[in-house]
């Protein structure tokens, strides 16, 4: 049985509520630029999606933005950095946590209001201290319509990219969309997720019918999976990589392109082989060429402090999975910039 709470402004209502400033505005459509020219290949520059692993708190996340923002200035002539604000956080067991879109306040109960506003107002913020328009997790399709406005990049999770709700909203999104692979790992299955996403769709979405014309920014995240056993297996590595390009070519979707990321099953969430991950692709990427022309950015779970914790104690420390600290995604970020 349902039990209503309290009732939400509609999407419309609430950025009326809480607006995009014309300002920022034309900041984060010059970013959305930048990152779609990635995907298509008008530029040569490598996607970096970082930053923690949830965002739950204001202050360290804008106080890591900046930083990323200051560092941006050295290598943007090399990478696109897209900061990691993921405000939903998917739970195995349905339970604990689920970010600050449901939890704006990590130690109290639900408040879905309260965190729709306070997602707006931190990436209003963001972009005034970073200049960097931010990526987030569409974890609950219906949901996305508070943000849309906001983001400037899109993963869809490897628990949902099989859900036909996330594939259809996926193909009405107007920037690039990253479909991770399922948990099992199957590659025609991913591939399938980006077909879907791509292709023009009707469907019903909120109070209406609506059609989409295909988004052609959809594309792959390799992020490891886990066999039947519960062990992760990386997928990052060159044969996997050459699987999804020869699928690419065999399916005739648009804009290959593929996403590593360097921590979750493909680290074992050990958050230090990040960076030995995104080495070993970085060396792939200098003697085969159509693994280069595929592989088009990372995804890298970093904070202020490395680890986690179990509460937010310690300022600028994940409270979710463990992320490499600032100081190790600083040189990480130079090194690649070096590289690519």
């Amino acid at each position: 049985m349902f039990k209503k709470q309290m009732e939400i402004p509609s999407a419309e209502e609430i950025k009326q509520m809480c607006p995009l400033p014309p300002s920022l505005r034309k900041i984060k459509e010059a970013r959305d630029k930048l990152v779609i020219d990635v995907i298509t290949g008008k530029s040569n520059k490598f996607l970096l999606v970082v930053g923690p692993c949830s965002a739950h708190e204001i202050d360290p996340v804008l106080d890591y933005t900046e930083r990323l923002g200051r560092l941006n200035e050295k290598v943007k002539d090399k990478i696109v950095i897209v900061p990691r604000i993921y405000t939903n956080k998917p739970r195995t067991k349905g339970v604990g946590y689920k970010g600050m879109f449901s939890q704006p306040d990590p130690e109290k109960s639900e408040n879905i209001l309260k965190g729709i506003l306070t997602i707006r107002e931190l990436h209003n913020r963001n972009l005034e201290v970073s200049g960097l328009s931010a990526a987030d997790e569409m974890l609950y399709p219906e949901n996305y319509a508070y943000v849309d406005d906001l983001l400037s990049y899109v993963a869809v999770g490897a628990r949902s990219c099989e859900n036909q709700m996330h594939r259809l909203v996926s193909s009405g999104v107007e920037v690039p969309v990253g479909m991770k692979n399922p948990m099992g790992g199957s590659i025609p299955v991913t591939l399938n997720s980006v077909y879907a996403a791509q292709s023009a769709q009707v469907f019903k979405y909120r109070n209406d019918q609506v059609s989409t014309s295909g988004n052609p920014l959809a594309h792959v995240i390799l992020r490891g999976l886990v066999d039947s056993y519960g062990n992760d297996i990386p997928n990052f590595h060159y044969e996997t990589v050459m699987q999804v390009f020869e699928g690419y070519q065999k399916s005739g979707l648009k804009n290959p392109a593929i996403v590593i990321d360097a921590n979750h099953s493909n680290s074992g969430k050990q958050f230090r082989q990040q960076i030995r991950i995104v080495e070993e692709v970085l060396q792939n990427r200098l003697y085969d060429r159509d693994f280069k022309s595929i592989v088009k950015g990372f995804m890298i779970e970093s904070f202020i402090e490395e680890g986690n914790q179990h509460s937010d104690v310690v300022y600028g420390k994940s409270i979710t999975d463990p992320c490499l600290g600032w100081e190790d995604t600083e040189r990480l970020i130079l090194d690649i910039a070096d590289k690519v």
